[in-house]
């Protein structure tokens, strides 16, 4: 539409012979205002940065956000300047709105001087050289890519059966033509990947997506290097093709590498937040929309970074906890303004409690959020208000909008598990740990911290789980609870296959997890620094350092650690149901772990 638009402003033009217009022709003022309006229409929607009014401005803002290349928006920015004085200079001549430029020697020279030029030719040689710069980058913005010569379909029985569909038969032919020029350039991409048929095939299932969507295909067609990120990140990754193809929105990060290869920046991400929300804050579906396309191009943004060997698994795992702390601490802040009837008009004192892989800060792209919800308020309401709060909040994570939904949530490990209180009050979350709780909640609790909400919630929280975890505990009982435990798990996850399943199988990462737990609850009274919360591989090092194992055995355990989430992550990453391998890949990680296991379930 805005091709259009510009095609059938360049035919106004010619047709009224304006080339000496500094507003209406060629290079003029009109041109760096249409440029600026039209990439406002095009991303103010989902930046509300870019809805600020002066020219000069805009196109400022669209730099800094790399909507507009530096360069451009430097020169358009004194093109812009330079175009308004002459403006300003014609006017003065006849005291009335014109935009020409004379053709009489004296009202040349004038203007020359209140340009602050010597002579017409000097002024003429500084204007055309603004007017070729706004020419050229209006050009390059809103002209089409010159097609290339038409190129064949791959023979593919998929291509086959897409271009003899209706669908393929019902695009306008714009859209068809782009179809047409996306198709070759992406068998050309995929066969640069490591596994061409695979790309291709993820690649066709992305465009049978959007080749409705005229805006993506354009994107596709005119941007050959957000073209071939496609093609590297799909082939990489099944699971990255399918996250493309349900979100196509995310195309738009390929196409500034800058900008997809930037470490996080939570303080920006969250002022984003609030700014795009605050706009929205009178229509909840839109809000919850915002917070979930912020949060999935975040999430492309680490894909992409992580497929390109970026990041290691333990750097990515920190990464999507931190941002889902910052999702989460959004959704409070959300909604608690839609909750009805409160009793309190500042922030509630609530908070949410991570345990499991959120809490133990090794979250992956789908895992679930095994919350909880506590509360420490007085008021005789608190306990009603708080209620609907968690259940809104757990809607806001767990519902499905057009823009997909941001978790899905476990809430069992809250206390006396689904019988038990949405929502605890801290001193009765205190007394069921103290009372009422079984060795495999407190086994949790090592793993769990304050992700969101009210700060002294959550530093009361930490409290109690530090006096949970450092009671005095018998360790024959103990052992015998948590090899119970084992035995259950290990019952309830079956591996009839030949391979080895780095998660569950004995040797594997829930064997590591288990005895690093049994160290903390039986040691942690002598040790408090065993309660931080530090990760598994962190742990192993720390209980070596208290002569609890053996400092050789507890390195081949760290290392066999980082090996099956790695082994683990890379299987996940391309749609694999199991982590399962070959017994002889891990088979000196799984006897690490196993020589681990005896000395502390046997010392």
């Amino acid at each position: 539409a805005m091709r259009a638009l510009h095609a059938e402003v360049r035919r106004d033009v010619e047709r009224r012979e304006l080339a000496g217009n500094v507003k209406l022709g060629p290079g003029g003022i009109r041109e760096v205002e249409f440029v600026a309006q039209a990439l406002q229409l095009v991303r103010g929607g989902r930046d509300s940065a870019l809805t600020v009014r002066p020219t000069l401005a805009v196109l400022a803002e669209l730099a800094r956000k790399r909507h507009l290349p530096e360069r451009a928006s430097a020169e358009l920015a004194d093109a812009y300047r330079f175009l308004r004085r002459v403006e300003h200079a014609l006017q003065y001549l006849d005291d009335a709105q014109r935009h020409d430029l004379p053709e009489d020697a004296d009202d040349r020279s004038r203007v020359a001087r209140m340009m602050g030029f010597g002579d017409w030719s000097a002024f003429a040689a500084d204007l055309a050289r603004h007017r070729a710069a706004v020419s050229e980058h209006y050009g390059n913005i809103f002209a089409e890519r010159a097609a290339e010569a038409a190129a064949s379909w791959p023979d593919h029985p998929r291509l086959a059966a897409l271009r003899a569909s209706q669908r393929y038969a019902a695009l306008p032919d714009d859209s068809r033509r782009r179809l047409d020029r996306v198709i070759p350039a992406l068998a050309r991409a995929a066969a640069r990947t490591g596994d061409a048929e695979a790309t291709l095939v993820r690649g066709i299932a992305l465009v049978e997506a959007i080749a409705s969507r005229a805006a993506y295909l354009a994107l596709l067609a005119e941007h050959p290097q957000a073209l071939e990120r496609v093609a590297r990140i799909v082939g990489a990754s099944s699971w990255a093709a399918e996250f493309i193809t349900r979100h196509p929105l995310l195309l738009d990060e390929l196409l500034d590498d800058r900008l997809l290869y930037e470490p996080p920046e939570p303080v920006a991400f969250a002022a984003t937040a609030r700014a795009r929300l605050a706009e929205a804050a009178s229509d909840t579906e839109r809000r919850m929309n915002i917070v979930r396309e912020l949060h999935q191009a975040q999430v492309f943004r680490l894909l992409a970074q992580d497929l390109a060997g970026l990041l290691t698994v333990e750097r990515l795992a920190d990464h999507l906890s931190a941002l889902a702390d910052q999702v989460l601490a959004l959704v409070i802040e959300c909604a608690w303004a839609d909750t009805p009837r409160r009793h309190r008009s500042d922030a509630p004192g609530f908070a949410v409690i991570g345990y499991g892989k959120l809490g133990g800060k090794e979250l992956g792209y789908a895992s679930d959020l095994d919350i909880i919800f506590l509360y420490d308020d007085p008021h005789e309401q608190a306990a009603e208000v708080y209620a609907r709060l968690a259940q809104r909040v757990n809607s806001w994570l767990s519902s499905r909008t057009t823009s997909g939904l941001l978790f899905e949530t476990d809430l069992e490990l809250r206390p006396s598990g689904a019988s038990g209180l949405l929502v605890s009050q801290i001193g009765a979350f205190a007394h069921y740990q103290q009372e009422n709780a079984w060795v495999w909640e407190h086994q949790a609790l090592t793993r769990a911290r304050y992700c969101a909400g009210n700060a002294a919630v959550g530093a009361a929280f930490e409290r109690i789980r530090e006096t949970i975890l450092t009671r005095l505990r018998e360790p024959r009982a103990l052992a015998a609870e948590i090899t119970a435990m084992r035995e259950k798990l290990h019952a309830a996850h079956p591996n009839k296959s030949q391979l080895f399943d780095v998660k569950h199988d004995r040797g594997g990462m829930i064997d590591i997890e288990f005895a690093v737990q049994f160290m903390v609850l039986a040691h942690a009274h002598r040790h408090r620094d065993l309660t931080a919360n530090l990760g598994n591989i962190a742990l192993l090092r720390m209980a070596a350092g208290h002569g609890l194992i053996e400092p050789e055995l507890a390195e081949r355990c760290r290392n066999a650690y980082r090996e099956f989430r790695r082994l683990q992550h890379g299987l996940r990453l391309n749609g694999a149901a199991y982590a399962r391998v070959p017994p002889d890949q891990v088979a000196g990680h799984a006897a690490a772990v196993q020589a681990l296991w005896r000395a502390v379930f046997s010392a």
